[in-house]
């Protein structure tokens, strides 16, 4: 198979070389402009240090890939993360994007089409360089493009994001992964918009699905042809860990472990949690959750290692090679 998927170590990977793949993970999540004029607890050499552990213990475990979704928003540092990736056997597919729930940043607000300073919109734009060229000049090019909507909906913003994801998407081909709000079924808004825009729904992961066990919501979203991702073992103060699992085995049962991805949502460190707060509240939340409990509660369900092999291995490769 043609090596296509790029990493952040700079190397291409081929889809039959991606291994067991976590399909939605982050390193690090930082807001720069806190650590530049408050700084927090950011201790960059301890915290690389900590990431190369916590990745080859996530290698031993059984992990070979995660995709980083750390975008615009989320404190993006390709540099950063390309010293973790030089040192570690897991590969990281690093993302395009913006993550918002709400407005643009400033900087994109009055540029674009038929806004104050008319011309191309710069969000399709980057995100199209992204994945063609490479990230801030690296030549470390993006994987996957990522989007957001939360409990806000699709505001004007939300909806600009949406539709520059589809464009780059249809532009370059590069699959598109979302954060959505399964609560208030913010998937299916996302859906209506990758739509009218033309999408290839093959390659769209409607992420953050396992937050819910509403069935029939998930049916609406499988029915569409598009991935879900079952992507945050661990998180369990939104969703237990018995519910999660439960309803990941229901929709392998009806026979659609050919349409769902799994992981996390977790990483190293963030500054979106009080970090002792997290490691109380939260113990399972991290990269190994799913190969040293979920897998194992998945086959007293009755999932078979094939369908595990399906989610974990064959879907990250069709949807990213």
């Amino acid at each position: 198979m043609t090596a296509t998927i790029p990493t952040i170590r700079g190397n291409a990977l081929s889809a039959d070389e991606l291994g067991h793949t976590l399909m939605h993970e982050h390193v690090f999540v930082l807001n720069a402009e806190i650590e530049q004029n408050y700084p927090w607890e950011w201790d960059e050499d301890r915290l690389v240090e900590e990431a190369v552990a916590k990745l080859e213990s996530a290698y031993d475990a059984g992990v070979r890939t995660i995709v980083d979704l750390t975008v615009i928003g989320l404190g993006r540092d390709i540099g950063r993360v390309r010293q973790v990736a030089d040192r570690v056997r897991v590969n990281i597919v690093p993302a395009t994007g913006l993550y918002t729930y709400d407005d643009v940043p400033m900087f994109f607000k009055f540029r674009g089409p038929g806004l104050l300073i008319d011309g191309p919109d710069r969000l399709i734009d980057y995100m199209v360089r992204d994945v063609t060229e490479g990230i801030a000049g690296t030549g470390i090019r993006a994987g996957i493009i990522k989007c957001a909507t939360d409990a806000q909906g699709v505001t004007p913003g939300v909806e600009r994001v949406l539709r520059a994801a589809a464009r780059a998407h249809r532009e370059t081909g590069a699959p598109i992964t979302t954060h959505t709000h399964a609560g208030t079924e913010r998937g299916l808004e996302q859906l209506d918009i990758f739509r009218e825009e033309g999408v290839d729904f093959a390659k769209v992961v409607i992420g953050h699905s396992g937050d819910t066990t509403d069935l029939d919501y998930l049916h609406r979203l499988l029915d569409q042809g598009i991935t879900i991702g079952m992507d945050r073992f661990g998180l369990d103060l939104m969703l237990d860990f018995e519910s999660r699992v439960a309803t990941l085995a229901a929709l392998v049962e009806e026979g659609f472990a050919g349409q769902i991805v799994l992981s996390h949502d977790a990483s190293v460190y963030t500054q979106n949690f009080d970090i002792e707060a997290k490691a109380r509240l939260l113990p399972n939340w991290h990269y190994e959750h799913i190969h040293r409990d979920v897998l194992p509660a998945l086959a007293e369900r009755g999932v078979t290692e094939d369908q595990v092999e399906q989610m974990l291995t064959r879907n990250p490769g069709r949807i990213l090679g």
